[in-house]
């Protein structure tokens, strides 16, 4: 392995950052990519003073009001680990000079996403704007250009396959709060739980969402429901699922396939915009089971309760129930419903 050392800063003007676009050198790793100023480390420097030096010899700037927001661990996926000291300035003094590694304009934060970025500088972009605190990201590469995993402060985050309209793959694997920041379509899974009542009919199980979710805090929702991890398939994600946030085990064959369902919205939750752009397989199940013997995934379940399916579809509608569902899907779930033969 070939350890390497460098900085990264954002100089921010205006509410615009002074991005680089990369176009000169021929095997240049960031070649065609907008990234911002910075370089590798000379011997013995420090990240402050290979910060100083490489910002002025890149644009002609000197940095007057600079912090040190994050380190970045940039693992290529071709034989090179990079250890990036992250910087945003928001202070220089002097006058702009041409740079020799491409083009250097000033871009507005939010046209900055636009950009030929690689996959890993948006989730540090999202830091940069949710964050204050210090940060550590560790971004790891498959020595192209597809991110294979990420983790923040040394735990994983989430990554999906983004797909194309008819479901297919596009080869791009984002990070889940950059995909819900952009709106980026992505796979999920919805296990919608029923039990024959006494009415003729069919009851769900519903479950309340956590306060602290990142979307639709404290509403009521699909009995189980999760997203699909980069690489994985619907169905096994439907079982994980079930068993990681209702401690239910259940094997592949008992879940009733639905079908998909494309479901898209954009609201503030937190103070932050989240945009949710999914295309979910929807399952149905079965199987006994009652609330006593369920375990509730604390971050993700508040609480779960039984409702008659019409009495759901009515008050989902007329919005008594504080709710997230899509009353197209769960008309999906009514129909598949009345085909089904009642567990013995």
């Amino acid at each position: 392995m070939t350890a390497q050392l460098s900085t990264l800063c954002y100089i921010e003007r205006d509410g615009k950052y002074l991005m680089l676009h990369r176009t000169v050198r021929k095997n240049d790793v960031n070649k065609d990519k907008w990234i911002g100023v910075g370089g590798h480390f000379e011997a013995d420097e420090s990240p402050e003073e290979c910060l100083l030096r490489e910002v002025r010899e890149e644009t002609g700037y000197r940095l007057t009001s600079y912090r040190y927001r994050g380190g970045v661990t940039f693992v290529s996926g071709n034989g090179v680990t990079e250890y990036m000291s992250l910087f945003t300035a928001d202070g220089f003094e002097g006058e702009a000079i041409p740079c020799d590694e491409g083009e250097l304009e000033w871009v507005d934060i939010e046209d900055v996403w636009k950009l030929n970025l690689w996959e890993g500088d948006k989730i540090f972009f999202r830091l940069l704007d949710e964050r204050k605190d210090f940060f550590s990201l560790k971004l790891v590469y498959d020595g192209q250009d597809r991110l294979v995993s990420a983790a923040l402060d040394g735990e994983p985050l989430e990554l999906f396959d983004i797909l194309n309209p008819d479901g297919s793959k596009t080869g791009i694997v984002r990070e889940r709060g950059v995909a819900h920041r952009e709106g980026s379509l992505h796979a999920t899974v919805h296990t919608w739980i029923v039990r024959e009542n006494g009415k003729d009919g069919w009851d769900v199980l519903l479950q309340k969402r956590s306060a602290g979710k990142d979307s639709n805090p404290g509403c009521y929702d699909i009995s189980s429901a999760g997203h699909v991890e980069a690489g994985d398939e619907p169905l096994p994600a439907a079982v994980r699922e079930l068993a990681e946030e209702l401690g239910i085990q259940a094997a592949p064959e008992e879940l009733g396939y639905v079908g998909i369902h494309h479901g898209s919205f954009e609201a503030v939750f937190h103070g932050r915009l989240f945009r949710d752009n999914e295309l979910s397989s929807v399952y149905v199940y079965t199987r006994p089971v009652e609330e006593r013997d369920l375990h509730l995934q604390e971050e993700e379940v508040e609480s779960v309760m039984w409702m008659d399916y019409e009495e759901c579809m009515a008050r989902v509608l007329d919005g008594s129930l504080p709710n997230c569902i899509y009353p197209d899907e769960f008309r999906m779930v009514g129909e598949y419903l009345k085909k089904t033969k009642r567990p013995e």
